[in-house]
């Protein structure tokens, strides 16, 4: 779950990982124009960026509280063995849809817990306590081993050996990483504390990685350069719920059934 900041005495946007990861599709669908090419296979990719958290659904549904903030857990701040089913639960879904969705979600696990392949320089598995570190060690041998056996599979048939060749394969990991990253900017923190910020590493298709720049204007929309949408203005939305801080042993469950998602917009908007 994500627990937006926000302004002192105001709510707090708490968002569930699934409806996080369908605004990251709404991006995957928009992405391409003439300098950069849509994903291929597009339908795959969009599925998977738009379901690449599904196994944090579970996890979300306890709304386990945090002794600190006394609101649910924050994605960053979740328990590990929760970020270890999750981790493992989103390839599980993704590869039931189809092999290349487990592939390109599986790659996703691993990248967070190894720095997302050289794209970061956060290593978290390195930050894994020492009581934790076998099951983390073990998921990521699993996952290792699944994305052997989904490549080999996927490889062995003439309409997706070409998705599986390096270069097409990472280029589709590196947008679900953009799509991801610029959702998480939207999600984590709240309107008036965004600042420009840079995304690297996202690639055309074409052989070339750029950095895309956001930029937050007065008007309350944002630009992107370069631009990487088909149309020249982008509304987004995600699903949330305001929720606020309460006294510690408060079923969270309870008040999430009792308060209604609400919809959080976003307008994106081509440079002239």
């Amino acid at each position: 779950m994500i627990i937006q900041t926000t302004v002192e005495g105001q709510p707090h946007f708490a968002i569930e990982q699934p409806d996080h990861a369908r605004m990251c599709g709404q991006l995957a669908c928009a992405f391409g124009n003439a300098t950069f090419n849509p994903p291929a296979p597009r339908d795959l990719v969009v599925y998977v960026v738009a379901h690449h958290d599904e196994g944090w659904a579970p996890v979300d549904a306890i709304c386990e509280q945090s002794p600190v903030t006394g609101l649910p857990y924050h994605l960053t701040q979740t328990p590990l063995p929760y970020l270890i089913q999750t981790s493992k639960g989103s390839p599980d879904f993704n590869e039931a849809y189809h092999p290349y969705c487990g592939l390109l979600s599986s790659m996703h696990t691993c990248g967070l817990f190894n720095g997302r392949y050289g794209l970061s320089d956060f290593i978290f598995i390195d930050k894994i306590p020492a009581e934790h570190k076998a099951m983390a060690d073990a998921l990521l041998a699993d996952e290792r081993n699944r994305q052997t056996r989904l490549k080999a599979h996927l490889a062995d048939d003439s309409a997706s050996c070409a998705w599986v060749q390096e270069e097409a394969l990472f280029n589709n990991y590196k947008l679900l990483q953009f799509f991801d990253t610029l959702a998480l900017y939207f999600h984590t923190t709240h309107a008036a504390a965004h600042q420009e910020a840079r995304f690297l590493n996202v690639p055309d298709g074409k052989g070339g990685d750029h950095t895309i720049t956001i930029v937050p204007r007065p008007g309350g929309d944002y630009t992107l350069t370069p631009w990487v949408f088909a149309t020249d203005v982008l509304e987004l939305f995600v699903e949330g719920r305001p929720i606020t801080p309460q006294p510690v042993g408060t079923d969270f469950r309870a008040i999430f059934a009792d308060t209604p998602k609400e919809k959080q917009g976003y307008c994106l908007v081509k440079s002239v």
